[in-house]
């Protein structure tokens, strides 16, 4: 199964969107709905309400004034809350069911508004925003809603800004034309996307780097990448990652690189993640376990070479390709990652050094696997040049 969060601020079309991978063959759960369901006349949920807020936010036929409810709640807090503690557990309960409900092998929509404003962007393998310019979210509200344009400001304004969305989003939807412009960007993603990305979780299928070396330029998004899967990483393994760090040349400002998103995950045992129940986890989440045994190679301080055991996880997301180490907490080489990591950021000429280096390799026509055999002796020079750093500066590994 592949969860796909889709969220957009109001008059954005993500309905519209919703609407076209429900024809596609989506499984549509929407946040909007469940919340009307579970409050419905009859329900134990306004039943609640009622208690709470008296029998003044019923309408003539029983069932909820949801204007009324929302003058209440709307300017108080404390009544919100008071709100929300009804509902949430209520929707949250509802959406769970229908999760487990959906076939093995769906894509599974969930359609939530707020989804950026509640930070859930990790419970699912992929975010989706559908953007619009707010003066075209305003015209929409106003001409297709009837909405009073005091009204329709203040709900864009009590909204997360675009600054948050495009940070939460794996894909960003622009709706700027026409209904046939945004359904066709729809049945793009569906068919380059979603479904392989739902074929490989379901399947433990890793997406991997061409051996063909391509070594392209510095990505102003990488960082924002890295720290969505990050926060996907955090969610599945709780306190067992002490540590989740984006390492390698992605998570260095202006250097070059492979497309390949680096993480490092740091725990007290890597025998943690040998437990069937976590690896599914993962594996469920996009990050399988990599097939073999692995071991890193460090420089230690007397210029020997530490050979440690780690584990290797990747993803299943067939237009993001990442390597996800896990290794010990005061390893050699999880201090190595890190203090090669943040010497680059310091160090100008550090960096054009390695990015110099780079081109170099490219220009020789080495494959992949090639291109990193052939870093090794600059590596070893490298890590030499960063202790120094590192002791001219006071650094010490976090």
């Amino acid at each position: 199964m592949l969860r796909v969060g889709l969220s957009g601020g109001i008059g954005s079309g993500k309905s519209t969107v919703s609407a076209r991978l429900a024809e596609l063959g989506a499984v549509v759960i929407d946040s909007d709905s469940i919340a009307r369901e579970v409050v419905a006349s009859g329900t134990p949920g306004l039943a609640e309400i009622v208690d709470v807020f008296g029998e003044d936010i019923l309408g003539a036929d029983g069932s909820l004034d949801r204007p009324a409810l929302g003058t209440l709640v709307f300017a108080d807090t404390a009544a919100r809350r008071d709100l929300e503690s009804i509902t949430h557990p209520r929707i949250a309960a509802h959406t769970a069911e229908l999760f487990d409900h959906a076939p093995s092998d769906a894509i599974v929509v969930h359609d939530v508004p707020l989804l950026v404003e509640k930070e859930m962007g990790a419970a699912y393998h992929l975010v989706v925003i559908v953007s619009a310019d707010e003066q075209q979210r305003l015209r929409r509200l106003l001409d297709n809603r009837g909405m009073d344009p005091d009204a329709a400001r203040s709900r864009i304004a009590s909204q997360a800004n675009d600054t948050s969305r495009w940070a939460a989003a794996d894909v960003w939807l622009p709706n700027e034309g026409t209904v046939t412009d945004l359904q066709r960007r729809v049945d793009r993603l569906w068919a380059q996307r979603l479904v392989p990305f739902e074929h490989n979780v379901r399947h433990r299928v890793p997406s991997r780097r061409p051996e063909a070396l391509q070594i392209h330029p510095p990505d102003l998004e990488w960082p924002a990448q890295a720290w969505r899967l990050a926060g996907r990483l955090r969610a599945v393994l709780g306190e067992t990652a002490l540590a989740v760090e984006h390492i390698g040349s992605t998570a260095i400002a202006g250097m070059p690189s492979k497309d390949v998103i680096d993480i490092q995950v740091v725990v007290a045992d890597l025998a943690d993640l040998d437990s069937p129940h976590l690896r599914m986890a993962l594996a469920d989440a996009g990050f399988p376990r990599a097939a073999g045994d692995w071991w890193d190679e460090s420089h230690d301080p007397g210029g020997g070479v530490e050979r440690t055991p780690k584990r290797m996880l990747l993803s299943t997301d067939p237009q993001r390709i990442a390597h996800i180490a896990v290794r010990t907490e005061g390893s050699g080489a999880r201090c190595a990652a890190i203090l090669f990591r943040d010497w680059m950021r310091a160090d100008a000429e550090a960096q054009v050094d390695y990015a110099r280096l780079k081109q170099r390799l490219l220009a020789r026509g080495l494959s992949t696997s090639e291109y990193a055999e052939a870093k090794r002796p600059w590596f070893a020079d490298a890590f030499a040049r960063a202790q120094q750093w590192a002791e001219r500066t006071g650094w010490s590994e976090p």
